[in-house]
């Protein structure tokens, strides 16, 4: 039997909305010879049932076993073809797409001018976008016509055709220089998270300095721009330099208000904009422009000229939510942000085809935090489990290591502490092997590890010690990131003063002038 969950035919026909699904069957039924066909009974039995049984399949007569394979390839097909003529999924690149199609047929059909006339739209509607490479194959597709069309302003249009090219293939290799260095850092920043010592931050500053490539401002366009913001963006996440995050961040959003049309073209760049800057605001507690700039990127989402598909709904469903639980972790209204739970654990279970593991766990640890927040260890315990028991993640190791860490201080609050040396001892290995033992792990480990050599009378004292041997390191350049995955300093004050710890961040939260 197939993994339904992972095969790519299921899950495509489970992803289309009721209009795909009727547009598909308007376009199968096209010519009437198509209405009885194997692959249209195959979509229909699929469409119904919320497993693919290919025993069963194969026992209604559909298809025979043998022909299984290639009738699922030429269902997938299909629907691709259907989904590509549906309006909805139309755009500016699309459009630039279709009329290099219809160029090429009246190329080979030898109706040169015509082709060049189509072509030379085309060329300019992708200029005006700022698509540089579908404008680079337009112009060598000219070069290619113009040396079998001979015109009497051959000499002028060679000259004019290789300017073009020359200018074309300088943005194509700047953009694409800048956007594999962004994507390296990414890269980098989801493996291992922020740098953890001088030797780390020293070579990934040389990385990024050696693989930044040298450019001349007043050459760059809207994705120049775009690409060496997001790499300044990432190089500023890693060295944990939140304040240059905020910086960047920002300069990606500018950069889209000013060229509107470009949120049209690019709306997943402007979801992730509007992310990183949410992301950042939290990082440097600035709670007021948090909350103000959620609102107004709730509201610019929702509204009805945004574009809409299935990838901008799992992004915004990703963010949104993110940054609502942010919110609760900066004012200390853990209990006010339970109701979220049920709404993200409803989202990762409609768009579970659609989510990778890296982006759930992110979730999970989140609401870990949530129910920490709210003294519901047991509940903190169940969603960091998910977390140190997904074998298959192999993303932010940093994630990894903070969860466990997070993990031994809830089952001591809970007093499931009865296997709580093997867990110490499990989690010392596995930070070693991460090579993720900081002074403030260390502390917490060794705190923990000696609890039960302490009297009752003498744990506050304990706690007292512990926080002032781990507030040196708030505004540490490295060790700071630990205070960021979990606000372990408010926890210690709530056993030392015998509160929630919700009520600690409320009133540090007042505090905070933004």
């Amino acid at each position: 039997m197939t993994n339904d969950q992972k095969d790519p035919l299921f899950v495509l026909v489970k992803s289309l909305s009721k209009s795909e699904k009727r547009q598909f069957k308007v376009y199968v039924g096209r010519l009437g010879v198509n209405t009885d066909s194997k692959f249209l009974a195959l979509f229909n039995h699929l469409d119904k049932h919320d497993t693919l049984d290919e025993d069963l399949i194969v026992s209604k007569g559909i298809v025979k076993k043998q022909q299984f394979s290639n009738l699922k390839a030429h269902l997938y097909k299909q629907i691709l073809i259907s989904l590509r003529l549906s309006p909805l999924h139309q755009n500016t690149r699309s459009q630039i797409r279709e009329q290099l199609d219809f160029a090429s047929i009246l190329y080979h059909k030898g109706l040169y001018k015509q082709s060049l006339k189509i072509l030379d739209k085309a060329k300019t509607l992708a200029m005006e976008n700022e698509e540089h490479n579908i404008a680079y194959e337009i112009v060598e597709f000219e070069k290619i016509i113009e040396t079998q069309y001979i015109t009497r302003s051959i000499n002028s249009r060679a000259d004019e055709l290789t300017i073009e090219a020359k200018m074309l293939s300088m943005k194509n290799v700047l953009t694409s220089r800048l956007s594999n260095l962004s994507l390296q850092l990414y890269g980098l920043m989801l493996k291992s998270g922020y740098v953890r010592n001088d030797k780390e931050h020293q070579e990934i500053t040389n990385y990024f300095n050696g693989k930044l490539p040298k450019y001349e401002w007043n050459m760059l366009g809207f994705r120049e721009k775009l690409w060496l913001y997001k790499a300044h963006l990432w190089y500023s996440f890693i060295v944990q330099d939140f304040l240059s995050c905020y910086k960047y961040s920002k300069k990606w959003l500018d950069l889209f208000y000013e060229h509107p049309k470009m949120i049209v073209q690019n709306p997943v760049f402007f979801l992730r904009g509007n992310h990183y800057l949410l992301e950042s605001l939290y990082l440097i507690k600035d709670k007021t422009q948090l909350k103000s700039t959620l609102q107004e990127f709730e509201n610019r989402i929702t509204d009805l000229t945004f574009p809409k598909d299935d990838n901008i709904e799992v992004l915004s469903f990703q963010f949104i939510y993110n940054n609502k639980l942010n919110v609760h972790f900066l004012e200390g209204s853990f209990d006010e942000g339970e109701y979220l739970v049920e709404e993200i654990l409803s989202g990762i279970s409609e768009f579970k085809n659609r989510l990778d593991d890296h982006h759930i766990m992110v979730l999970y640890y989140k609401i870990g935090c949530l129910y920490f927040g709210m003294a519901n260890h047991r509940k903190c315990i169940e969603y960091l489990t998910k977390i140190i028991n997904n074998k298959s993640l192999k993303m932010r190791e940093d994630l990894m290591c903070f969860s466990r860490v997070l993990s031994l201080v809830a089952h001591y609050e809970a007093g499931m502490d009865y296997h709580l040396e093997t867990q110490l001892k499990e989690t010392y290995r596995f930070l070693i092997k991460m090579n993720d033992l900081h002074e403030v792990q260390k502390e917490m480990i060794k705190f923990l590890k000696n609890l039960g050599d302490i009297f009752p009378h003498q744990i506050k004292d304990e706690f007292r010690k512990l926080h002032k041997r781990l507030k040196q390191y708030e505004d540490h350049p490295y060790e700071k990131r630990a205070f960021l995955y979990l606000d372990i300093l408010s926890w210690l004050e709530s056993n030392i003063e015998g509160r929630p710890v919700a009520d600690i961040i409320k009133e540090k939260a007042k505090g905070l002038i933004r």
